[in-house]
């Protein structure tokens, strides 16, 4: 801490105060601290996966799970398994081999349709599944505020 200190004889002119030998790192570790902050919350919304046009719901949202199997219906019908297109017919062999968690269950899987897609087509998709074992389906949409209106007014049910 002798750095800058005058000697005892001798002042420098108009200076009272030795040069800071010392860095302060408080303005680094709050940037660190805010930059912390903005990617623990923006990991979670950073999912990638097929562009898919969800259907609309009012449900609540389901607690995220750890590691979910994502298996996505694009509008032309492909069945992508993790980002992956699978070939057709090839969906119950990769269902098959997908191994179980810790405590012997199956992991629980996201499924998400197009609007577009045949009813039927979905419903394939979940017997599927549910013939490989998967009993945790989450369905995924996006949420909106209002009621749809093919279920809001009993104009359509004269």
């Amino acid at each position: 801490m002798a750095m800058g200190l005058a000697r005892p004889g001798k002042r420098t002119r108009g200076s009272r105060r030795a040069p800071m030998a010392e860095i302060n790192v408080t303005p680094f570790v709050d940037v660190m601290l805010v930059l912390l902050i903005i990617f623990m919350v923006t990991a979670p919304l950073l999912t990638t996966g097929v562009p898919v046009d969800l259907p609309d719901s009012r449900a609540n949202s389901l607690p995220e799970e750890q590691d979910p199997i994502s298996l996505s219906i694009a509008a032309d019908g492909v069945i992508y398994l993790d980002e992956s297109p699978l070939a057709p017919g090839e969906l119950p062999d990769r269902l098959a081999n997908i191994d179980r968690t810790a405590d012997g269950q199956l992991p629980q899987v996201t499924l998400r349709a197009d609007r577009v897609l045949d009813y039927g087509r979905v419903m394939a998709v979940m017997g599927e599944l549910n013939r490989a074992g998967f009993n945790r389906i989450a369905m995924v949409t996006t949420g909106v505020a209002e009621q749809p209106a093919s279920i809001a007014g009993s104009d359509d049910e004269q």
